[in-house]
C-alpha cells in the first residue's frame, strides 16, 4: 500500500515544481532573443514567410522547431495573449524532462520527487522554464531521448527524437555525439537506429536551411561569427577565460574577474561525480553522458568566445545533478546533508534568481519595451526602418522594419561588416538611410557627428534611471540594487 502511494510522488513533485516557478511570470523576465523568435513566428503568420522584415526570408532565429511551436501558439491564442501560455508550456515540458531524468537516476520515488523539486527551482532551471527560449522544449526532447531511447530502448525514440532535437538547435550535435561515444565505449556496439536518427536529423536541418534559405547553417551563426570574430593571442585567450569562467560554470553571474565561489562549486560537482561513478552501474552510463556533455559544450562555446549566457543553462544544471544525487543517497546523516544543501545553496540561489528576475524584468519589460511602445504610437508607418541593437523587445513592440548591428535579422549589414568593419555602422546609415537610429552613444559627439547633425535630429532620450522608481519600496530597492538596462538616444531622420 505504501509503495502504491509513493508511486505518484514524482508526479506530485512535477506539479509542485511547475506551480513554484509560475510566480516568476510576474517578474516579466523574458530573454531578449525570445522576442526575435516570436517576431519570426508572427512574420510567418502575417506573410507566410520565415523571416523578420516582411516577405524577405531569413533564419533570424536560432531555432526552427520553436518558431513553428510559437507560430501555433500565436495562431491559437492570438498575438496579444500567447506569451503566458507558451511560457507555461515551456515550464511543463522542462519539468516533465526532469521527471524523465529522475527515472534514469533513481529507483526510490521519494528521491525522485525531491530531486525534481530541488532541480526545478535552481536558477538555470527557472531560466530554461520561464525566459521564453527554446531550451524548455530542447531539455524535454533530450531527456526523452535518454529515457525512452536508451533506458527503455525504444527504436522509435532513437530515430525520431534526434531529428526533433537537431531541428530545434543544430549545435545539439554535441549532445548526440557524446551519447554516441559513451554508448560505444559502454556497450561495445553501435545502435544503428540512433545513427539513422542522427543522419536524418542533420540531413533535415541542413536541407531545410539550404532549400528554404539558400544557406547551409542558420544566419544567426554566420552573423555572430562575423560580428564578434576576434583574433586573440594565447595570453588574451587565458585572460578571456579568467574573466568569464565564473559566469558559465556556476549557477549565477557575479561581478568581478575572480570567482572562488564558482571554483568550489565546480570542484564539488566533480568530486560528487567521481564518487558516484566508482562502480559500473547502469545509472553511471547516463551520468557519464550528461557530465561529459555539460563540460564539452561549455568548453566548446567558451573557446569560441560565446558570451550569450543561455548557451550554458542546460550544462549548468546538468553539472549539478551529481551533487543532488550524492546528498539524497547519503546513508548517514542524510537529512543533515539535505538541510545544509537547501539552506546554504538552494534557497540562496532561488533568492538570487528572484532578485535578478525582478530587476531584469524591470529593465527589459518595463524599460526597453517602453521604447518599442513609444515608437509603435509615434510611427504609424510600419514600413519604416530602424537601426539598433539588440533586435528583441524594441522591434517586436514597435513593429518597425529592423536593421540590427549584428546582422541577425538583416543580411545586408553583414556585407558592410565584411567590406569595412570599423565603419560599417555609418556606412549602413549613409547607404540605407533608416528613418530611426537607436544608439547607446551620443551620435552628435561621434567622429561622424557632422553627418548625423545634418541628417538626423535627437527625438528622445531614454534613461534607465527614470525606471528605477516604484510605489512598492521593496521593488524600488531591488531596482536600485541591481539596475538592469542601458541608456539610449533615439534619432529621427530629418526630411530634406
Amino acid at each position: 500500500m505504501t509503495l502504491l502511494k509513493n508511486k505518484n510522488l514524482p508526479i506530485y513533485a512535477v506539479i509542485f515544481a511547475i506551480i513554484a516557478k509560475l510566480y516568476f511570470l510576474l517578474t516579466h523576465h523574458i530573454q531578449e532573443d525570445a522576442f526575435i523568435t516570436w517576431r519570426v513566428a508572427q512574420n510567418l503568420l502575417d506573410y507566410g514567410v520565415i523571416g523578420f522584415n516582411g516577405n524577405t526570408k531569413i533564419s533570424a532565429s536560432t531555432t526552427h522547431l520553436y518558431v513553428f511551436v510559437s507560430y501555433f501558439f500565436n495562431l491559437i491564442f492570438g498575438k496579444d495573449n500567447f506569451i503566458e501560455p507558451l511560457l507555461i508550456f515551456n515550464t511543463i515540458l522542462f519539468t516533465i524532462g526532469s521527471l524523465f531524468l529522475s527515472h534514469i537516476l533513481f529507483k526510490n520515488n521519494w528521491h525522485k520527487a525531491i530531486f525534481i523539486f530541488l532541480f526545478g527551482i535552481l536558477p538555470p532551471s527557472i531560466k530554461i522554464s520561464i525566459l521564453g527560449m527554446e531550451y524548455g522544449i530542447l531539455f524535454f526532447l533530450e531527456m526523452a531521448l535518454l529515457y525512452y531511447g536508451f533506458q527503455k530502448e525504444k527504436k522509435w525514440a532513437l530515430i525520431i527524437l534526434p531529428v526533433l532535437i537537431l531541428f530545434t538547435r543544430i549545435d545539439t550535435v554535441i549532445f548526440l555525439g557524446i551519447i554516441f561515444l559513451v554508448d560505444i565505449f559502454w556497450n561495445k556496439k553501435i545502435k544503428w537506429s540512433f545513427v539513422l536518427g542522427g543522419i536524418l536529423g542533420i540531413a533535415l536541418s541542413v536541407a531545410f536551411n539550404w532549400f528554404y534559405f539558400g544557406e547551409w547553417v542558420n544566419n544567426t551563426i554566420v552573423a555572430k561569427k562575423l560580428r564578434y570574430d576576434n583574433h586573440f593571442t594565447l595570453q588574451q585567450d587565458f585572460d578571456y577565460f579568467r574573466l568569464n569562467y565564473g559566469n558559465f560554470w556556476g549557477m549565477v553571474k557575479l561581478p568581478g574577474d575572480f570567482n572562488p565561489f564558482m571554483i568550489l562549486i565546480a570542484l564539488f560537482e566533480l568530486a560528487c561525480f567521481i564518487y558516484l561513478i566508482r562502480q559500473r552501474e547502469k545509472r553511471n552510463y547516463f551520468l557519464w553522458i550528461i557530465f561529459l556533455f555539460a563540460w564539452t559544450k561549455q568548453l566548446v562555446f567558451l573557446s569560441q568566445k560565446s558570451l550569450f549566457d543561455w548557451y550554458y543553462w542546460v550544462p549548468q544544471i546538468l553539472l549539478f545533478v551529481p551533487v543532488i544525487i550524492f546528498v539524497l543517497e547519503q546513508k548517514v546523516k542524510r537529512n543533515l546533508w539535505l538541510s545544509l544543501l537547501i539552506i546554504f545553496y538552494i534557497l540562496p540561489m532561488l533568492a538570487f534568481q528572484t532578485v535578478h528576475s525582478i530587476a531584469t524584468g524591470n529593465g527589459e519589460w518595463n524599460y526597453r519595451r517602453s521604447i518599442g511602445l513609444f515608437l509603435d504610437v509615434y510611427e504609424k508607418d510600419k514600413k519604416q526602418w530602424i537601426l539598433l541593437e539588440p533586435a528583441g523587445y524594441i522591434p517586436y513592440f514597435s513593429g518597425l522594419k529592423t536593421i540590427d548591428e549584428v546582422g541577425l535579422v538583416d543580411k545586408q549589414i553583414q556585407t558592410e561588416i565584411r567590406k569595412d568593419k570599423p565603419h560599417y555602422w555609418i556606412n549602413t546609415v549613409k547607404k540605407r538611410k533608416p528613418k530611426y537610429l537607436l544608439s547607446y552613444n551620443n551620435l552628435f559627439e561621434d567622429q561622424d557627428s557632422a553627418y548625423y547633425k545634418d541628417h538626423y535630429k535627437l527625438l528622445k532620450e531614454f534613461r534607465i534611471k527614470d525606471h528605477l522608481k516604484s510605489d512598492n519600496k521593496i521593488l524600488e530597492k531591488i531596482y536600485k540594487l541591481k539596475p538592469s538596462g542601458s541608456d539610449y538616444n533615439l534619432y529621427e531622420k530629418i526630411r530634406n
